[in-house]
């Protein structure tokens, strides 16, 4: 997988909503019970908490379809059972939304790493899909393609209980949007081989590998089970965003053309006699 770490396509405007969501987005996540160490709290308790929290806010594929909510869920709490300690689980002392999860949902993250590879491509190809659509028009297709791809994936795994978070699902809208709108664009990117390797790319070529891999991994190839990562929601929100986005193409400007590298003798300044 290629690194994306800086586009030639600068903005004409200033992407103010795009900052907002990745502030919204790590601001959540400090903020999420378990994710960050609490001393003086076992690391069972932290879990717990991070069950309870992650069940009352995520979206269920079950919960989104069949409108079938747990009978009892964590409540935070830690007890011993029969086998040993444990999560307390209750009846829910709340009432879930499960199309209003959707939405807080794309601001949850499981880690680190889960945040800010997200946060990352956000940040690189957003500003100016952004930049083009408009700030709100650009914020409504954010949320749109988010609930597209976590519908979508829970039409695929209709009978899953197991929690979907993660801004991914909408980040795959820019990235198709920005495919479709900027196809020419050049990327930089970190390419790992022995050594991260830099290369400029075309974004046509780094997006749609990336959108390769996701179908492939989404078909349960490559990956032993499809692993724990909501593949095929991420090929709904790319396929949604460049649907989307094409109105749009007709009337988009080019990017610059970047400069181009020179080597050797072209590199060295000419002396004019």
């Amino acid at each position: 997988m290629v690194i994306p770490v800086h586009d030639v396509n600068p903005a004409r405007r200033t992407p103010y909503v795009t900052y907002v969501l990745v502030a919204a987005n790590v601001l959540v996540f400090l903020l999420t019970p378990g994710t960050v160490s609490v001393p003086g709290s076992s690391e069972l308790a932290q879990l717990c908490h991070l069950q309870a929290f992650m069940d009352h806010y995520a979206a269920v594929p079950q919960e989104l379809i069949h409108h079938q909510m747990p009978r009892a869920v964590p409540t935070g709490g830690v007890g011993v059972g029969p086998h040993g300690p444990g999560c307390v689980v209750a009846p829910p002392a709340y009432d879930k939304s499960p199309a209003l999860s959707v939405f807080t949902a794309m601001f949850l993250h499981g880690g680190w790493l889960h945040l800010l590879g997200n946060m990352l491509f956000l940040m690189i190809f957003g500003n100016n899909v952004e930049d083009r659509m408009g700030h709100i028009r650009y914020f409504l297709f954010y949320v749109f393609c988010g609930y597209a791809s976590g519908y979508g994936f829970a039409l695929l795994n209709a009978a899953s209980a197991d929690p979907l978070i993660g801004a991914s699902g909408a980040i795959a809208g820019v990235l198709g949007a920005y495919l479709v709108l900027y196809p020419r664009a050049r990327v930089w990117v970190l390419v790992p081989f022995l050594v991260f390797l830099p290369l400029r790319l075309p974004a046509w070529l780094v997006l749609g590998f990336w959108f390769g891999l996701q179908a492939v991994y989404s078909s349960g190839h490559g990956v032993s089970g499809a692993g724990t990562v909501a593949y095929a929601a991420h090929v709904v929100g790319f396929v949604v965003g460049m649907l989307l986005a094409w109105p749009l193409k007709p009337g988009t400007p080019p990017p610059p053309e970047p400069r181009r590298l020179v080597f050797g003798r072209q590199a060295r300044p000419r002396q004019v006699w």
